[in-house]
């Protein structure tokens, strides 16, 4: 099985579904994406690391870059904005997860760490129970 997971600037929660889910599922090719690409963010690097997973290589990628071919089931994780389109034949599940940079206006990086941890802790969730479910675990 293949995973892409997407949001808009694929820069914290999609990075942090990829870092967590390659750790979970070994073996499985792990994506992300996003629609309007930028970069990853400091913070969800540092909330990664706290779980001893390192992101710090990665970088925000534009999901067309991605080979549709490549991709069994799409999960997309944004909330309040609009999710990108995955044009794939892939099975979709949506999960909807506020995106913890527009949590606080203008944060401070300590400002963005509880709300990172907060997603983080929440995406973990769900993959342990999606890896339970699809007998990946």
């Amino acid at each position: 099985m293949n995973i892409l997971f997407l949001c808009v600037a694929n820069s914290a929660r999609s990075q942090m579904a990829e870092g967590l889910a390659r750790q979970l599922f070994p073996g499985l090719l792990v994506q992300s994406a996003g629609s309007r690409p930028s970069r990853v963010n400091a913070q969800a690097i540092e909330v990664l690391a706290e779980l001893g997973i390192d992101i710090s290589a990665h970088r925000s990628k534009s999901v067309e870059e991605i080979d549709q071919a490549s991709v069994d089931v799409v999960i997309t994780l944004c909330a309040e904005e609009v999710c990108p389109l995955f044009l794939g034949k892939a099975e979709r599940l949506h999960w909807p997860i506020p995106d913890p940079a527009s949590q606080v206006s203008d944060p401070t990086p300590e400002q963005l760490r509880e709300p990172m941890r907060i997603a983080r802790d929440e995406i973990r969730r769900r993959l342990e129970a999606f890896g339970a479910e699809r007998g990946l675990l």
